[in-house]
């Protein structure tokens, strides 16, 4: 099935929704007054309470100038949110709270012990065991639980600040409480500080004369390890031996080096004599002074040659004597290279003897710097305990005396200061008659306003279609009229049924949100008989199929033969209910012939009632005895004062479609134009007849005629139900 939308179709009438808030102001003031008078009384009568703050601020309460040198940042407390919360929550602790009921003696007053001054209605109803007995409650939890009720701990947003507040009757109190508690949660700072010193110099006394006789004895085992390993330091704080193999090392290094050297120079030189080579290219030849000269010498001759050659021919004597003498030169300096080369193969010899010796010496020294390195280690081991020995001690004998220089002059300030004290409250906070009564006049007013607007608008009163809606609006309808057999007369005849118009078609439903119509049945001219004619009909089955197949909305039923006929309506619409869909019979005869024998009664309120404004949709809405069917019987109002609200039928009718997925309207014996008000989107028009009469085919030819081409005849005939009439021939009454 669809849904058929009505939300064009109708309006919420402003002006007569807020017109009903002036048709019942005398309810609503009176009620608005009641509440207000009683709020009154409420403030007026109420025991006065006074309440007070005082103020803690959560800092650090040392000095820099008294902070111990090993104070540090993580000594300082805590002050972040956490740490604000927690201190929150001492202040409100059952032991500071304790301390404040034991200074005031709350104990003796009747504000905190239940117990103290019962009212005889309470002894009744601990009596009754509706309330229980304070007195089975020590009274040290009775006083706690009255100062817990009243007390507001709180930190203020974005501040290190913690209020106190409390409450009480009595002014003094109200002030005079905080200010104890914000004190007392001092006082048990500084004791915890106080027990915190003392417990740090305790611990710290025995600890130090241990670590004082721990000390002696760790660097008296580091003078007698140091003794018996003949650990003897050097330079750069090393041991001797270690020092010894480092100078031997370099020393043995340098003499490698010298005989390396003069093993190459050595090697150079011979090379240069025994293949016949100059001995200049030799840097040792050339730096031995001796063959400097004789090169000299050598020179000078074969100078003397070069010029007496100019003069005199080679075998003259003078240069046969220098040529003698120059060869003479040149064996003197191979001599003497040769003995540079001997002189450089000595030293190659005794840097080779001194490295041996050397080597010999590193191994040694080896062994023994390995030996001392060990017994180093074990010495480093021994000197690291009793330094941090040492250091503790030291540590510990700083903070003893700091500690104990603060017990002494009873120096422990706390991390907290009151900074404002609660003072005494002139005017009660509670209660404020103003905006009590204030509030109670608002209140009541706006909640009566909007009760009454709520039943105009559920009443239906406030609603009206809307504009463009497809109904047309009508000043009074009459109600349906006892209908009598007609007179039959001849028709003309031309007058022939147009049978072949009549079709079984099927619109789609579409749900919508508007109510429903009424209809007057109006009988035929009397002067009137039509041409008797045969149409085809079908049973009551058919017709609920039909229906179902077609998703129907609405079925419209005429029933030109009278009351008899309407069992059709029932019949139908206790079969699709029984299929499963949810359906409304609206019962439009004058007599009640649709609703009567579903409801075995004609007394239950309808649509006239809802009409009338005298209910609602709830309470016009009936369960059929015998099916899932739901029934709106015609009523019993006024019928002439239902009639003049007939402009809201349509609504109604369409607010019936919203709700149920079928509305079964029995309209008896109506004519085209009065089931027009009840026609809409899916709407399924049939005639009931019983016989197929004259009657029922100008009944048939006169709707096909006004434009319900689409119709169907069906018959209650063979169909028996419990609950139904049994179809016969009866006039409408």
């Amino acid at each position: 099935m669809s849904v058929q939308s009505a939300a064009a179709d109708v309006d919420v009438d402003l002006r007569q929704l807020f017109a009903s808030l002036a048709r019942n102001w005398r309810r609503i003031a009176i009620v608005t007054l009641v509440v207000t008078g009683a709020a009154f009384a409420f403030a007026s009568l109420a025991t006065r309470h006074y309440k007070a703050e005082a103020q803690l601020k959560i800092e650090t309460g040392e000095s820099v100038y008294t902070r111990p040198n090993g104070a540090n940042d993580n000594d300082k407390p805590i002050l972040d949110e956490e740490g604000i919360a927690t201190e929150v929550q001492i202040v409100s602790s059952t032991d500071i709270l304790k301390q404040v009921a034991s200074k005031l003696n709350l104990a003796r007053l009747p504000e905190f012990d239940d117990a103290l001054n019962m009212s005889a209605l309470s002894k009744l109803l601990v009596i009754a065991g509706l309330k229980g007995d304070p007195e089975e409650i020590p009274p040290e939890e009775r006083v706690l639980k009255k100062m817990r009720e009243n007390l507001n701990v709180y930190s203020v947003e974005k501040t290190r600040i913690i209020a106190i507040e409390f409450s009480s009757r009595d002014p003094n109190l109200a002030a005079a409480i905080p200010t104890e508690i914000a004190k007392a949660y001092i006082a048990t700072q500084g004791s915890a500080k106080v027990a915190l010193n003392s417990a740090a110099t305790a611990f710290l006394g025995p600890e130090i004369a241990d670590l004082q006789k721990q000390v002696k004895d760790a660097e008296a085992r580091v003078a007698t390890y140091r003794a018996q390993s003949d650990l003897l330091m050097g330079g750069n704080n090393s041991v001797l031996a270690t020092q010894q193999l480092s100078e031997l090392s370099s020393e043995l290094s340098r003499v490698r080096a010298n005989r390396s050297s003069a093993e190459a120079t050595a090697d150079s030189v011979r090379k240069a004599l025994q293949g016949g080579g100059s001995l200049d290219a030799v840097p040792e030849v050339l730096s031995s002074e001796l063959i400097q000269r004789l090169r000299e010498r050598q020179v000078e001759l074969k100078t003397n040659i070069a010029d007496l050659s100019t003069t005199l021919l080679d075998n003259h004597p003078r240069i046969r004597a220098l040529k003698s003498q120059l060869a003479d030169l040149d064996g003197q300096i191979r001599n003497e290279a040769e003995k540079l080369m001997k002189g450089l193969m000595t030293q190659a010899q005794t840097a080779q003897a001194r490295e041996n010796q050397l080597v010999a010496d590193v191994n040694t020294l080896k062994a023994a710097s390995a030996r001392a390195g060990e017994e180093q280690v074990e010495l480093d081991a021994l000197q690291r305990e009793a330094n941090a020995r040492r250091q503790q001690l030291e540590s510990y004998q700083a903070n003893y005396l700091a500690a104990a220089s603060r017990k002494d002059r009873n120096y422990l300030p706390v991390d907290a200061r009151l900074v404002s004290e609660a003072q005494v409250p002139s005017e009660p906070y509670f209660p404020k008659v103003v905006p009590i009564v204030g509030a109670a006049f608002a209140a009541s007013l706006l909640i009566m306003a909007i009760i009454t607007l709520l039943r105009e608008l559920f009443s239906g009163r406030a609603m009206r279609p809307a504009a463009g809606a497809r109904f047309d609006r009508i000043e009074q309808v009459a109600m349906p009229v006892i209908r009598h057999e007609p007179a039959y007369v001849e028709a003309p005849a031309n007058i022939e049924p147009e049978g072949d118009h009549v079709a079984e078609a099927a619109a789609q439903v579409e749900t919508a949100a508007v109510p429903l119509d009424i209809v007057a049945a109006e009988p035929p001219p009397a002067d009137v008989r039509p041409k008797r004619s045969s149409f085809g009909e079908i049973d009551v089955e058919k017709a609920a199929e039909k229906l179902i197949a077609s998703g129907a909305a609405r079925a419209i039923f005429v029933s030109p033969e009278g009351d008899e006929a309407a069992a059709s309506a029932i019949l139908v619409a206790r079969e699709v209910s029984d299929a499963g869909l949810r359906v409304l019979l609206l019962d439009l005869t004058a007599s009640g012939a649709a609703s009567r024998p579903v409801l075995d009664s004609a007394l239950f309120p309808g649509i006239t009632n809802l009409l009338a404004s005298e209910a609602q949709f709830s309470d016009v809405i009936h369960a059929d005895h015998y099916s899932d069917c739901h029934v709106i019987p015609v009523g019993t109002a006024d019928p002439v004062r239902a009639m003049r609200a007939a402009d809201r039928l349509p609504i109604i009718m369409q607010s019936l479609t919203t709700a149920y997925d079928l509305v079964v309207v029995e309209c008896g014996p109506a004519d085209a134009q009065d089931i027009s008000r009840l026609v809409g989107d899916a709407t399924e028009v049939f005639v009931s007849m019983l016989e197929p009469d004259d009657e029922v085919a100008q009944a048939t030819v006169s709707l096909i005629e006004s434009g319900y081409r689409n119709l169907t005849l069906v018959t209650p005939v063979g169909h028996e139900t419990p609950g139904t009439p049994v179809p016969g021939r009866r006039s409408a009454a």
